[in-house]
């Protein structure tokens, strides 16, 4: 038999005897060997501790999703960098509300699809007749943050009302899911949701109220919602994760101490301001007089003969100021945003570090925007008003050629007297086009048309055109050219 290098004195003997054996502990030889390859795939001291489960994205968050979700609740609730931080992402993604717009083909279409916008910014899309749809927005963003996820549950209404669609959406957080469930007929239920033989979701199973609720008519029984009437609103970060987690997740942890160490700073601060004066008696203490354990800051108080007074060395403190600093840049790099929005100190940014922050926080902005509020939220939304339009409307061509646009709020502008110009430029030189600047704004390029022609109309003084440079046309005039 051949010498294969390496090989043992045992694993040769092994081989002639048992040959299967002896190649299967060649194979775990030359696998162990290729892991030392890398650091991080070794099993040395400097690993011990990392948890590295084989699981899919949901299995990971499976037993802990709803204990993450009631801690983040808390520190939101208790924590303000948390409350903060929360206020930062949902304020710079939703702010006044990502704004539908209706486009039409023909004046008839337009007419035909205003209930859907009616509708919409009409507190009456809401079933608890609160919010319009940018309303529902801040809620739904909230929740994302806090949670990780949250559902809405599209209500159709029959009969006589005094609604623009016949339908309502209600928010619902996922505690409302049916964790008891484990099956449906052939498909698999799990934490509520249900799922075919293909992995996809079919069904949600929800609870009538919520479990945690105080109401003394609680009903925890679930019922059975088809996927078309459900919206799932969370942030996807790995390839076929279908459930989010809170987003103070990763920095749950840091956040946490970091608010016991500041806690123990203030005690640590009032320990140093300890000031306070102490009058040493004859005899007992008499009625009224405070002995050394009322000792506080400023108190007056007694020691009785025999006691010994020992003057106290309060400690100094020191290191808070970069200790909170680099903890707060680590839980808004954890959760992506800047550390100035989260800590709302702007005292060692200046103006290209700022908008450099800026920058980079913006593209975040712009994909929680699209990839969780529009595609996920806003698209489902506009997909059940126009079901509603169809069932509505006994002309089924006057709904042709109709769609809706969503224009996120806009950005704010760090330095306008540069970035306008600069925008106009673009559009001088065909970079980008006018409209798409005005909705980078936060601008409807429609209502603008209209307004701009309303200004015409009025006459309400001479404006110039940005793009062609020379005066609009007062009243009864038109431009030439």
């Amino acid at each position: 038999m051949a010498k294969v290098k390496n090989q043992g004195f045992i694993d040769r003997a092994i081989a002639a005897v048992a040959p299967v054996t002896g190649l299967r502990r060649m194979q775990a030889r030359i696998k162990t060997t290729a892991l030392m390859n890398y650091d991080a795939a070794s099993f040395g001291r400097r690993l011990n501790g990392w948890k590295t489960p084989s699981t899919d994205a949901d299995a990971a968050s499976e037993y802990g999703r709803s204990r993450m979700r009631n801690l983040s609740r808390d520190m939101i609730r208790n924590a303000p960098f948390a409350r903060r931080a929360q206020s930062v992402v949902t304020n710079n993604v939703v702010g006044l509300g990502i704004t539908p717009s209706l486009t039409a083909k023909t004046e008839k279409a337009r007419k035909a699809g205003k209930p859907v916008l009616d509708h919409m910014l009409s507190t009456g899309i809401d079933a608890y007749g609160e919010q319009n749809i940018l309303g529902l927005q801040t809620t739904v963003m909230n929740a994302v943050f806090e949670s990780g996820e949250i559902l809405a549950v599209r209500i159709m209404k029959s009969g006589p009302n005094d609604l623009n669609l016949p339908f309502q959406i209600k928010l619902l957080e996922a505690d409302y899911l049916d964790q008891f469930i484990t099956s449906y007929g052939k498909n698999e239920v799990r934490d509520g949701v249900e799922y075919n033989g293909d992995g996809a979701i079919v069904a949600y199973h929800i609870y009538y109220d919520h479990p945690g609720s105080s109401s003394i008519k609680l009903k925890l029984k679930s019922q059975r919602w088809p996927a078309s009437e459900v919206l799932h609103m969370r942030r996807v970060d790995r390839a076929g994760q279908l459930r989010g987690v809170p987003w103070l997740a990763p920095v749950m942890l840091t956040l946490g101490e970091l608010r016991d160490y500041q806690e123990a700073q203030i005690v640590k601060q009032k320990m140093s301001a300890l000031l306070a004066l102490i009058i040493e008696n004859d005899g007992d203490l008499v009625d009224g007089q405070l002995g050394l354990e009322a000792l506080s800051p400023g108190a007056i108080v007694h020691a009785t003969s025999g006691q010994k007074v020992t003057p106290v060395n309060p400690p100094s403190v020191d290191d808070y100021d970069p200790v909170m600093r680099l903890g707060l840049t680590a839980i808004a790099m954890g959760i992506g945003i800047t550390a100035e929005s989260l800590s709302g100190d702007l005292s060692r940014v200046n103006f290209s570090s700022g908008r450099m922050g800026r920058m980079e926080m913006d593209k975040n902005i712009e994909t929680w925007q699209a990839r969780i509020l529009i595609e996920q939220f806003c698209v489902g939304v506009a997909r059940w008003s126009w079901d509603a339009l169809r069932f509505k409307n006994t002309d089924p061509g006057s709904n042709a050629g109709l769609s809706l646009t969503w224009t996120p709020p806009r950005r704010a502008l760090i330095d306008p007297t540069k970035e306008i110009p600069a925008m106009i430029k673009q559009v001088e030189k065909g970079v980008t086009s006018l409209q798409r600047v005005q909705r980078g704004l936060g601008l409807d390029p429609e209502t603008i048309r209209k307004e701009r022609e309303e200004d015409e109309r009025l006459g309400n003084g001479v404006t110039v055109d940005p793009i062609e440079k020379k005066p609009l046309a007062k009243t009864g005039e038109k431009n030439e050219g």
